[in-house]
């Protein structure tokens, strides 16, 4: 039966413009039925609003990128770079204002780019968690939003196993290898992985696009030079007892990526570049990415204690690379490198949990370092040096089965030292030339106590919960220190040395509903910055591009997250589920204005059919439906409303000891045309890819 529904597919996409990117895939959490007390245990764990995914849900859900298969989750949204990369934002909340955790250990790259994605291999990920809202008290710093944790160390359970992952998508003609091999030896195990991918420009369903009042010719509908690779590896050993584990894992992961042809203006008009040329070419101006991370895991218990240490290093090298051309009074460079960044980052977190009667004591402290060195010809960030540590103590006490409450406290301490950095040209100031000094050299020192509360209580068929939380997030040293252009945002960007640490104070509220077949939750929040960080556009131009300038505004948001989903039968599913945002700034320069990139509106609806005797397969037809963004904050432009038909199906067969598995993708069945208000190429008038195909076939042993 899951062939024929692949031919159809393709055959619905082969007349239109087909991509597999599908943002607009609407997922939820409960692929698989599970009943009322499991679904009560889970939403008993924690105060906070948090969902959990398994590696069975990525695999059917997969499309394209990590986020881009998690964005079905409510809250949680892909901000699409291109067709390979995309960014994460939890309510709304991205960039520096939430942690992606991987193992236990906060991922650390260039996170203030707007232009680049995560840095981790999506086929490692044994499970994913999301937890929405402040989570400062056990992550620190830039928790401010939200966490995505990701985990990647399942251990194995044979002397051998493994699976191999053959997938692709129709509209950028992408094909992807993955494989993975693990093995135990009593008490010794080891695992294994290798990803490639390779994709070429994809296709969007218009001719031309504007920029600044120009129009852009696209040939065959291709945004030109968005082709890209990566090529991600890693490797562990580690040692399992009763008592004591231990493990190290070895990580390298690597991107290329073109940008957009016009993604730097217009001066692709003055280019001897012949961007037609080849689709899966990677030409000017270009990036790549490579983050490479050691860690080790250690673990020890003892009746009622339990001890863990995490260790790592991570070297995060980015490159920007373009056509040398002159801007302002720069001269001509000569090369190619217009931008270069080498972070390191050391990190140590020690925790202990301790369990003495009802009462579950959590408690840690962690370090952190990092070291940023900067090149090219093209400036916008300095060097700069931080150092974090932090302390933290929670009490989790069950009153009763039904019936726990927790609270926090935690205190922080960080100082940045930014360096100076001069022009290597001169500048007319007055009657001379100078080199002109675009950061000063500064320190800051930050200190925050931040705190949480929390209550569930499950009374019948209901299970409540409720978490208030202030959480804090230090400037980073783009805000501190930023003096330049942004090419790929079109605007020129200057910091602030007199930022204050960004604060929030947060409620999450939630009320969850199960019986039989039933299931249905709302999560209500609230949230109110003292003192936002904010990226304020001027009626200035520097450089020939519009001065945006780092600021801070009191703002509140209010948001309401909510899900149903219904079993009719042992066959039939139907599910709802919707979300809204809203955000306003209560003072500075734009005091009653929204929020940049904020998402508008949705519900997405859909019926889901299972195949087999053992349920080993599915068929789901969904439907998103975006409301008009007419909230924004200039230069965004307004976004008009949408909905489109998506087609999702997958199967399973067991073969002896070897399972096959197969998942399809088809988005955006009706090829509408329709724009993404929180898109990275949306201020330059590109929109969402047309049909979308992606297929993963894959064999497990």
């Amino acid at each position: 039966m899951f062939l024929p529904i692949l031919s159809a597919a393709l055959a619905v996409c082969a007349g239109g413009d087909v991509n597999v990117v599908p943002t607009d895939t609407a997922v939820v959490l409960k692929e698989i039925s599970v009943s009322a007390q499991r679904q009560r245990d889970t939403q008993m764990r924690t105060s906070q609003s948090a969902i959990q995914v398994n590696r069975d849900f990525l695999e059917q859900n997969f499309a394209g990128s990590l986020m881009q298969t998690l964005e079905g989750l409510t809250g949680v949204k892909a901000m699409s770079v291109g067709s390979g990369q995309s960014k994460p934002i939890i309510r709304g909340l991205g960039f520096n204002r939430m942690v992606v955790s991987e193992d236990g250990v906060k991922h650390e790259g260039q996170q203030w780019g707007d232009d680049h994605g995560l840095e981790i291999d999506q086929f490692a990920i044994d499970r994913a968690e999301v937890i929405k809202g402040p989570a400062a008290l056990l992550y620190g710093s830039d928790a401010i939003g939200g966490v995505l944790n990701l985990y990647t160390n399942h251990l194995p359970t044979e002397s051998l196993s493994g699976a191999v992952q053959i997938f692709g998508r129709s509209n950028n003609g992408q094909l992807g290898l993955s494989g993975k091999i693990g093995g135990r030896f009593g008490r010794w195990f080891f695992r294994a992985n290798a990803t490639l991918i390779d994709y070429a420009d994809y296709r969007v369903p218009t001719d031309s696009i504007q920029y600044y009042s120009y129009w852009i010719r696209l040939k065959d509908r291709r945004l030109r030079n968005s082709a890209g690779c990566e090529r991600d590896g890693s490797v562990m050993l580690g040692y399992a007892g009763y008592n004591f584990h231990t493990d190290l894992r070895i990580s390298d992961s690597y991107s290329k990526s073109g940008f957009f042809a016009n993604a730097h203006g217009l001066e692709v008009r003055l280019s001897d570049i012949d961007y037609d040329r080849s689709r899966r070419d990677i030409d000017l101006p270009y990036q790549w990415v490579n983050h490479f991370k050691v860690m080790s895991h250690t673990s020890w218990r003892k009746s009622n204690i339990n001890v863990e240490l995490n260790l790592a290093y991570q070297n995060n090298r980015r490159e920007e690379l373009s056509e040398p051309l002159s801007h302002g009074y720069m001269p001509t460079p000569g090369d190619s490198l217009e931008r270069q960044f080498e972070k390191q980052t050391w990190t140590a977190l020690l925790a202990m949990r301790y369990n003495v009667g009802n009462h579950e004591l959590r408690t840690g402290i962690s370090g952190e370092y990092q070291h940023n060195r900067c090149g090219g010809w093209g400036f916008i960030i300095p060097d700069f040096e931080t150092a974090t540590a932090g302390a933290y103590l929670m009490d989790r006490f069950t009153i009763r089965e039904n019936l726990i409450v927790n609270a926090g406290i935690r205190y922080d301490y960080a100082r940045t030292h930014i360096h100076d950095y001069q022009d290597w040209f001169k500048t007319p100031v007055g009657s001379d030339s100078v080199f002109q000094t675009r950061s000063s050299d500064i320190s800051r020192s930050f200190h925050s106590i931040t705190w949480s509360a929390g209550i569930n209580y499950a009374s019948g068929n209901w299970t409540m919960k409720a978490n208030v939380g202030k959480s804090f997030r230090m400037p980073i040293p783009k805000e501190l220190g930023a003096n330049g252009i942004n090419y790929h945002i079109f605007r020129y960007e200057r910091g602030n040395q007199q930022l204050d640490p960004e604060e929030s104070y947060q409620i999450d509220a939630s009320a969850s509903f199960d019986y039989g077949g039933l299931h249905m939750q709302i999560d209500p929040y609230l949230n109110y910055f003292p003192n936002y960080i904010y990226l304020s556009p001027t009626a200035q131009y520097v450089e020939g591009l519009q001065l945006y300038h780092y600021t801070q505004a009191q703002v509140l948001r209010f948001g309401l997250e909510a899900q149903a989903q219904y079993d009719i039968n042992r066959r039939w599913q139907v599910e709802l589920q919707g979300e809204y945002l809203w955000a306003r700034q209560q003072s500075g320069e734009k005091k009653g204005y929204t929020l940049p990139f904020s998402p508008p509106w949705s519900i997405d609806s859909a019926v889901k059919y299972r195949l087999g005797r053992d349920n080993s397969g599915f068929i789901r037809l969904s439907a998103h439906i975006v409301g008009r963004q007419d909230e924004i904050v200039p230069p965004e432009h307004v976004t008009d409303g949408y909905w489109t038909l998506n087609l999702a199906a997958g199967k399973h067969f067991d073969l002896g000891k070897t399972r096959l598995k197969m998942a399809l993708h088809v988005d955006n069945i009706l090829n509408k045309r329709y724009y993404d208000h929180t898109s990275y190429y949306r201020l330059i008038d590109v929109p969402e890819p047309g049909c979308n195909l992606s297929a993963l076939v894959g064999l497990e042993f």
